[in-house]
C-alpha cells in the first residue's frame, strides 16, 4: 500500500477487488454481494497479499450508510413512519428482547457471564442497514406497506441500538466497580443516563421538524435556482453528510438515523426525486466499499477454530430471529406475505452488530471469541440473505395466487396465467406505470401488469385488471403474462438496467414484440435500445418536444 495516499489506495483497491469479485459471483451465478463481501476477506489482515487500510475502509463504509439511509429517507415521509409505528415498534422491541435472550443463552452455554451474554445477544438481534435496503431496492419493494414496516422496523432498531450504547459504559461501571476509579453507578445513574440519551432524541427529532425542515427546503431551492448541476448535488449532499454528522457530534444519534432524518424532511420538497437520482450512483459505490469493509473484518480461522460456535450464531440469526419476527408480524394480525418478507429483512446482522461488539470488547465485557462468532455470523447471514430472500419473495408468489381476490366476479383466485392474447403487457405499477394501466383500462384494451408488489397486485386485481405478481426480468414471469401472444411491452420500470434486462427477455421470448420503454439519461436511453427496445421515451426529452410543438400549434399573429 502507498504509505502517502492512505485514502487513495483504500479507495482503490476497494473498488478493484470488489469489481473482480463481483463479476466472478456473477458469472457463477452468485449475487454481487458475496463477490463483494469475498474482496474484502482477501484484502483483509487475516490473508496474505494486499492489504487493505481496516480503519480507512471502514469509515469510508460509514459514509456509504449515511448516503443509503438519507436516500430511503428521500422515499419515506414521516406519516409512512407513523403509519406501521403500530406494528413497527412493539414488534422490534419485542424481537430484540427474544433475539437477546437466545444469544444469552448460547453464551451461558460457552460459560460465559451473563454480562458477555447480554452484549452478545444484543448484537445478534439488530439486523444490518445496507444489507436490508439492497435487498428491497433490489425488488422494487421500498413504496410498499411490507417494505414501509420493514424500514420502520429498523429505525426502531437503530434507536434502541442508541439506548444500548449509552448504557453498556454504565452496565459496566455496575459490573467491574473496582476496574473503574470512580464509584460503581447506582439507580440513580442509569436513569439519568436514559433521560439524557432520550432528552437528546427528542430535541433532535424536534429540531429537524420545526427549524431543519426550514433551514434544508431553503438551501436545496436556492441551489436549484442556481441552474447548477454541480451546485445541487453537492447542496444535497451537504445536507445528508453533513445532518448526520451534526446529528451524531450534537445528540449522540447515529449516522443512520441522522441522515434517514434529513432524507425524510427533503421527502416534503418538490426536488426530492431529483436529489434522490442524482446521489444514486455515490449510494451505490459507497454500500459496495461497506461489503468490502465487513469482509475484511472476518477472520476466516474461526471456521475451523470455533466451527459449533460459529453453526449455533448463524442458526440464531438466520432461523431464530427469522422465525420469531414471522410470529410477532402474525400475531398483530398481518398477512404472511409481510410477515414472509419482515422475516427475510431480519436474517442478517451488520453495522450496529459491530459498534456494540466493538464497545463491549473495550469496556471488556466481551471476550474476543464473541467478536469472533459475531463477525462469522454476519458474514454467512449476508452471503445467505439474497438466496433467504428469493425464498421468501417465491413463498409470497405462492400465497398471492391462493388468496388474492379474483379480477373477475365467480372467481375464487387470481390469474395464475393470463388468458390474453393480441393484449398490451404494463411492467410495474409505479407513478408512471399506474398512470399507463388506468389509460388503458378506460379503453378497455386487453392489459397485463406485471408488479413485483403484493399490496400493488391485489389493489389492481380488486380494481377489475388482470396482474401477475413477480419480477419481469425472469422468463417464467414473462410467459405467465402472455408475452409470447402479446402485442406490446410497456416497461414503467424506473430503473434503467432492470430495464435493459426485462427488455432482453421479452426479445428472445417474443422477437414480433413492439417494446416501450422509458430511462432518465442519455446512457440509459442507449443502453435500452441496445438490448431490444423499438422506443425509449425520456421524460426531458418528451417535455422539450411537446413545448416546442405547443408554440408551433399557435396561430400567427
Amino acid at each position: 500500500m502507498l504509505p502517502h495516499t492512505p485514502l487513495i489506495a483504500t479507495i482503490a483497491v476497494g473498488f478493484v477487488s470488489a469489481l473482480v469479485f463481483g463479476l466472478a459471483a456473477n458469472r457463477l451465478r452468485l449475487p454481487p454481494i458475496v463477490g463483494y463481501l469475498l474482496a474484502g476477506v482477501v484484502v483483509g489482515p487475516f490473508t496474505p497479499g494486499i492489504v487493505a487500510d481496516g480503519d480507512m475502509a471502514a469509515e469510508l463504509a460509514e459514509i456509504g450508510v449515511i448516503l443509503l439511509m438519507f436516500g430511503v429517507g428521500l422515499h419515506f415521509s414521516y406519516k409512512d413512519l407513523l403509519a406501521v409505528k403500530a406494528i413497527a415498534v412493539p414488534g422490534a422491541i419485542a424481537q430484540i428482547v427474544v433475539a437477546t435472550g437466545m444469544g444469552m443463552g448460547m453464551a451461558a452455554l460457552l460459560g460465559w457471564p451473563m454480562a458477555s451474554g447480554l452484549v452478545f445477544g444484543l448484537a445478534l438481534s439488530v439486523a444490518s442497514t445496507v444489507v436490508l435496503l439492497r435487498a428491497l431496492e433490489e425488488r422494487q419493494l421500498l413504496d410498499t406497506r411490507s417494505g414501509h414496516i420493514a424500514i420502520g422496523w429498523l429505525v426502531v432498531e437503530d434507536i434502541v441500538t442508541i439506548f444500548a450504547l449509552v448504557m453498556l459504559p454504565v452496565l459496566a461501571e455496575l459490573l467491574t466497580p473496582a476496574a473503574v476509579d470512580a464509584p460503581a453507578a447506582g439507580a440513580g445513574d442509569v436513569l439519568r443516563s436514559l433521560a439524557l440519551v432520550l432528552g437528546k432524541l427528542v430535541a433532535f427529532v424536534v429540531l429537524m421538524f420545526v427549524v431543519g425542515r426550514r433551514a434544508i427546503l431553503w438551501l436545496l431551492s436556492r441551489a436549484a435556482r442556481t441552474g447548477s448541476r454541480e451546485l445541487f448535488t453537492l447542496s444535497v449532499l451537504a445536507i445528508g453528510v453533513g445532518l448526520a454528522y451534526g446529528a451524531a457530534t450534537l445528540f449522540g444519534v447515529s449516522f443512520a438515523l441522522g441522515a434517514f432524518f434529513a432524507g425524510m424532511i427533503l421527502k416534503g420538497s418538490e426536488l426530492s426525486h431529483k436529489a434522490a437520482h442524482d446521489t444514486l450512483p455515490l449510494r451505490d459505490a459507497f454500500a459496495v466499499l461497506f461489503f468490502v469493509s465487513v469482509g475484511m473484518l472476518f477472520d476466516p480461522r474461526v471456521l475451523l477454530t470455533q466451527p459449533l460456535g460459529v453453526l449455533g450464531t448463524c442458526l440464531i440469526i438466520i432461523v431464530g430471529k427469522s422465525a420469531v419476527a414471522y410470529l410477532i408480524v402474525r400475531i398483530f394480525r398481518h398477512p404472511g406475505d409481510t410477515a414472509l418478507l419482515i422475516a427475510a429483512s431480519l436474517a442478517q446482522i451488520g453495522e450496529f452488530s459491530f459498534m456494540l461488539v466493538t464497545l463491549g470488547l473495550n469496556l471488556g465485557l466481551l471476550p474476543e471469541a464473541g467478536r469472533d462468532l459475531v463477525l462469522g455470523g454476519a458474514i454467512l447471514s449476508i452471503t445467505a440473505n439474497p438466496a433467504i430472500f428469493t425464498i421468501a419473495m417465491r413463498m409470497r408468489t405462492r400465497r398471492m395466487r391462493r388468496t388474492t381476490t379474483a379480477p373477475n366476479p365467480g372467481h375464487e383466485n387470481g390469474p395464475r396465467q393470463a388468458r390474453e392474447t393480441d393484449h398490451i403487457i404494463v411492467v410495474g405499477l409505479g407513478r408512471v406505470g399506474q398512470r399507463v394501466a388506468a389509460s388503458l383500462a378506460t379503453s378497455a384494451t386487453p392489459t397485463v401488469v406485471i408488479e413485483t408488489s403484493v399490496e400493488r397486485v391485489d389493489a389492481h386485481r380488486r380494481s377489475g385488471g388482470t396482474a401477475i405478481l413477480g419480477n419481469a426480468a425472469h422468463d417464467e414471469v414473462l410467459k405467465a403474462a402472455g408475452v409470447q401472444q402479446a402485442r406490446h411491452l410497456l416497461v414503467a420500470v424506473p430503473h434503467g438496467l432492470e430495464a435493459g434486462e426485462i427488455v432482453a427477455h421479452a426479445r428472445r421470448l417474443n422477437p414480433g414484440l413492439r417494446i416501450v420503454a422509458r430511462a432518465h439519461v442519455d446512457a440509459e436511453v442507449t443502453h435500452i435500445r441496445e438490448r431490444g427496445a423499438d422506443r425509449v421515451i425520456m421524460g426531458e426529452r418528451e417535455i422539450a418536444r411537446l413545448m416546442i410543438a405547443d408554440i408551433e400549434a399557435l396561430p400567427p399573429e
